[in-house]
């Protein structure tokens, strides 16, 4: 044992002492990677923070976009409903009536606040009609609608 031991213990030895700068830079090549994978950690966090505050502000842009919707529609369906129920009333001949009911009222509102619904000449006769005035005189022959 000792005659060949000794040889033994001495050819490891020289193994690994050659074995030594091999795995220093290996050592070296992983604290290198690990270093450039807490980079890429920190940046892929912060990636992913800016996400979730641009998804926050996109939700809340959206929310905010369908509050307005649904006002801006809620309008529209009241003034649809109105010309719906003007429209069956002259189409009766009813027009004395209507112009006591809430659908005229709202009606009126709805030409006099949106100056881009009709044209100038339609709403003058519109209000006239809708007013009552002595002016204006339906005509059995003309088309409604």
């Amino acid at each position: 044992w000792c005659k060949h031991g000794s040889g033994d213990l001495s050819a490891s030895i020289s193994s690994a002492n050659d074995k030594i700068p091999q795995v220093s830079s290996n050592i070296d090549a992983s604290e290198g990677k690990l270093a450039q994978t807490k980079e890429d950690l920190k940046a892929a966090q912060e990636d992913r923070s800016a996400a979730k505050a641009a998804m926050q502000e996109a939700v809340a842009l959206r929310e905010k976009e369908a509050a307005a919707f649904a006002g801006e529609k809620a309008e529209a369906d009241t003034n649809i409903a109105a010309l719906e129920k003007a429209i069956a009333a002259l189409e009766r001949g009813m027009a004395g009536g209507f112009l006591q009911t809430a659908s005229a009222q709202a009606l009126r509102k709805l030409v006099q606040a949106d100056q881009d619904i009709l044209i100038d000449a339609d709403r003058q006769d519109l209000l006239a009609f809708l007013s009552g005035a002595q002016g204006y005189s339906p005509q059995s022959g003309q088309i409604t609608g």
